[in-house]
């Protein structure tokens, strides 16, 4: 989901030298300065924004944060920005496709930036990026005065650093952006933590408070163990921890959506955290507070309404993502255990959402789908169907609804059915939908799915219906709609990808 907020900033600007002007410690880049500042910045990150976009007034304040962090630390590393609105031949240069999109330049040399949008954030990545993967602790106060800044910290007890599992703990280290790593083969330090052998240590300022690693200590294991201790046993949904969340390895997730305010929240919670402790490393849990406005689009599309809850779902980011409902709504710690053992026991099917087909469902031109008539109606053999799978929240199928319902006027009474289906109440086993509006196309005597990808204009749609489906076929395009312009402001928040929470 997108959290927006409203904020007020002064921004202080001096000329960093004739071309490059600086707000707030972040370098203003342009087309003109854009050369300059890669050959004076051996580091330096750059976000691609547009002014208009709600995430990246929301990313602004954390950004200059980290760049006044680093800028205190001495660091070489600059943070810059671009106003791709304004700056586009950059923008089409190094392909932004959507708002902030944020690279890292290295010797002029571009990467993807990959870790979250908090000031911390920031210079964690930027530091494995650009330092060793792990900082060496030769005395005890240099490891106890990192373990106290850091909310999660992991240090490597080591003998000998040169040693093959120590070579394997700095190969994880590199390989994991979002947290800081140490490294020991002091003997003070290996009897302050009481390692009495080689090992790794997790520490952080939550649950246990310590994860000790077990086993062989190979570069998958450590990363493995790292994912799988680095975040409370339940974690709030928040825009902070959602990089850590979707950006893990763990891609099965137990949701709890629930009131913060409920009497029964603790309650609850406990029994989550108690569920949790036997299926650590497996399943990731998580809770989402309901009385966040920015949360509904999220209980939208589980078919939740807020006096269902409290309630669990489970779900699966595969190449889909599958949903799984539990078969009552009992929260106590023994059912929520039941049902993720019968998640891993392979003893679940999909839960696919489904509203009730209305009475009136083919009273008019555009014919209404739901999970319950779709087959009978779409993969009608006698009948070319153009299906439109919408949102009712999404901006561009309100813009379409009216020239949707144009063609239906145009082509009814023949053999052609123009249709559509809300996909945020309904869902499809053998159809899976990732943007808004998405347009398939089921010909007639045929088991053929057809996307649409030309434009949505009548004279388009029609000529499309009219050649069978061909003129204007192509794969969906997921990102089209992600990058506007100021004229859609209001409906940056609404056009993006189905599964994107």
């Amino acid at each position: 989901m997108k959290l927006q907020w409203a904020f007020l900033f002064v921004c202080v600007s001096f000329a960093l030298s004739e071309d490059i002007e600086v707000e707030e410690d972040v370098l203003v880049l342009t087309t003109k300065n854009f050369d300059k500042a890669l050959e004076d910045n051996q580091y330096i990150l750059v976000e691609f924004y547009a002014p208009w976009c709600g995430h990246c007034k929301a990313l602004a304040p954390e950004y200059a944060k980290a760049a006044t962090q680093l800028k205190e630390e001495g660091s070489d590393i600059k943070l810059a920005k671009v106003d791709a609105t304004v700056e586009s031949s950059l923008a089409e240069k190094f392909e932004v496709r959507g708002f902030p999109t944020i690279k890292f330049f290295r010797s002029g040399k571009p990467i993807d930036y990959s870790a979250g949008r908090t000031a911390a954030d920031f210079v964690t990545w930027l530091n494995k990026k650009t330092g060793p993967p792990a900082t060496t602790h030769d005395n005890v106060d240099s490891a106890k005065k990192q373990i106290e800044k850091e909310e999660v910290y992991v240090i490597g007890f080591f003998k000998d650093v040169e040693s093959t599992a120590a070579k394997a703990y700095l190969e994880a280290a590199a390989d994991i952006d979002d947290l800081n790593f140490g490294i020991t083969s002091d003997n003070k330090v290996f009897a302050e933590y009481n390692m009495d052998k080689d090992g790794v240590v997790l520490f952080k300022k939550f649950d246990e408070g310590r994860n000790n690693f077990e086993g062989e200590i190979t570069a998958a294991a450590v990363k493995t163990f790292v994912q799988s201790n680095q975040l409370p046993l339940v974690v709030e949904f928040t825009q902070e921890s959602a990089q850590k969340i979707f950006g893990g390895d763990m891609k099965t997730h137990m949701l709890m959506f629930i009131s913060k305010k409920s009497s029964s929240f603790d309650d609850s919670i406990s029994a989550l955290k108690e569920a949790a402790t036997d299926f650590k490393g497996k399943i990731l849990f998580i809770y989402i507070n309901i009385d966040d406005d920015d949360n509904q689009r999220i209980l939208e599309f589980f078919g939740l309404k807020p006096d269902e809850c409290p309630a669990i779902r489970l779900i699966y980011l595969g190449d889909d993502m599958t949903k799984y409902k539990p078969e009552s709504n009992n929260l106590d710690a023994a059912s929520v255990k039941s049902f993720a053992q019968d998640y891993i026991d392979g003893k679940l099917k999909p839960h696919l959402m489904s509203e009730d087909v209305p009475a009136d469902w083919d009273a008019k031109p555009v014919k209404v789908l739901t999970g319950k008539n779709f087959a009978e109606v779409a993969k009608d053999k006698s009948k070319n169907v153009f299906v439109e799978f919408y949102a009712p929240w999404c901006g561009h199928c309100k813009q379409l609804a009216p020239i949707w319902d144009e063609l239906a006027e145009k082509v009814e009474g023949g053999d052609t059915v123009i249709a559509k289906m809300d996909s945020t109440a309904n869902e499809l086993e053998d159809i899976k939908i990732q943007s808004f509006p998405t347009l398939k196309y089921f010909p007639k005597d045929s088991d053929e799915v057809i996307d649409y990808n030309g434009a949505r204009t009548l004279e388009a749609l029609q000529k499309f219906v009219e050649s069978g489906g061909k003129d204007g076929a192509g794969p969906a395009d997921d990102e089209e709609d992600e990058d506007e312009d100021e004229d859609a402001e209001d409906e940056e928040e609404e056009d993006q990808p189905k599964d994107e929470l």
